[in-house]
């Protein structure tokens, strides 16, 4: 099933970049490597819940191939808590992860983005059992993959904000975007900004 989720999500992706690049205007610079085209930015993930907090910074570097698709490297700090509760649990979580990965965004407006991104994470986790006041400590490593949709604003060769839902589409309960009880996916929003290194002259 896991599989066949990533073979789906893979297929979308490769489908609308096709659909899109067909309708894509090159100039005479096309194919060539462009430091104008380079940015750089960072995400925020905030969250807060019954019993459960989250924070995280996501700093990204990538490229502009296209004024409609970019592609780059983006990394993760998470740290993430979830409080033991009768209804659910005696267990109480503190959990702290980092990884990162490829990213792709493709812009079929100028305000609207869908987004891919698989990822590796390390995850770090302590746990305590208040029936006993033991605590163990936990650790683990797992891949995941991203797919959703944004909200925002790009300027081309000068800048770009966004707000963004995206879920873990794989089946992995290590994850550190999937339900520390129950093993649910995790909707993960996201609010970021970023500049073009070099920006261009109007």
């Amino acid at each position: 099933m896991r599989n066949r989720n990533l073979f789906i999500c893979i297929a979308l992706l490769t489908i609308t970049v096709h659909a899109f690049s067909q309708q894509n205007e090159y100039d005479s610079q096309s194919g060539k490597f462009k430091k104008e085209n380079i940015f750089i930015g960072s995400g925020l993930n905030l969250a807060l819940g019954t019993g459960t907090f989250n924070i995280g910074l996501n700093p990204e570097i990538g490229y502009s191939i296209t004024h409609w698709l970019d592609a780059g490297l983006a990394f993760n700090l998470n740290y993430y808590s979830q409080n033991a509760s009768d209804l659910t649990s005696n267990t109480s979580f503190r959990n702290f992860n980092y990884g990162g990965g490829p990213f792709m965004r493709v812009w079929p407006m100028n305000f609207l983005f869908i987004q891919a991104q698989p990822e590796y994470n390390w995850t770090t986790s302590n746990q305590k059992y208040l029936t006993t006041g033991q605590t163990y400590t936990f650790y683990s490593n797992v891949s995941s993959f991203l797919l959703g949709v944004g909200y925002g604003t790009k300027i081309f060769g000068s800048h770009y904000s966004y707000i963004s839902l995206m879920i873990d589409v794989l089946q992995n309960r290590n994850s550190p975007y999937r339900d520390l009880y129950t093993g649910d996916p995790l909707p993960v929003f996201r609010a970021g900004f970023g500049f073009y290194l070099k920006p261009r002259r109007q």
